[in-house]
């Protein structure tokens, strides 16, 4: 019962990231095993549509729209099902914010520890990183290539 106070809080807005992150984050699982990484990120920025809002609302307005975006992704891990790792995470809420008509960026770093390699994904809006702490750049070293989605090939 107390969920359910605390989901009726939320705005509009938030309700709405809320529940689309909690169905896309166990989509994403499956979709990532059966398609692969860039087939599903394309089916994902295809879903989000191309729109376009950086005309429509200062810079700030859309910071604040990406960060509580990625609040609602965070919530719907916590509470949802199964515990995603950070690409489906990122994933996710880049395809929110696409949808939205935000242009966030998702970045894939590694670092090189206890002799092995380990890989970390984290999404940027405007230089500011959305879902890890703005530190994650000391501990990764990021592609220097975005990590854009690229058009699905017809069978």
């Amino acid at each position: 019962m107390d969920r359910w106070r605390r989901f009726r809080k939320l705005s509009r807005a938030e309700q709405r990231a809320l529940l689309r992150a909690m169905i896309l984050l166990p989509v994403t699982a499956a979709g990532l095993r059966l398609f692969g990484f860039r087939r599903w990120q394309s089916v994902l920025a295809r879903w989000g549509g191309a729109r376009d809002k950086r005309g429509e609302n200062p810079a700030g307005e859309l910071l604040e729209t990406a960060r509580m975006t990625a609040r609602m992704v965070s919530a719907a891990e916590r509470h949802g099902l199964g515990r995603p790792n950070c690409l489906r995470r990122s994933l996710v809420l880049c395809g929110l914010l696409h949808r939205e008509g935000i242009p966030a960026v998702l970045r894939i770093g590694v670092r090189k520890e206890s002799g092995g390699f380990q890989a970390h994904a984290w999404v940027e809006y405007a230089g500011a990183v959305l879902n890890d702490s703005d530190e994650v750049h000391e501990h990764y070293a990021a592609f220097d290539r975005d990590i854009a989605p690229s058009p699905v090939s017809p069978r």
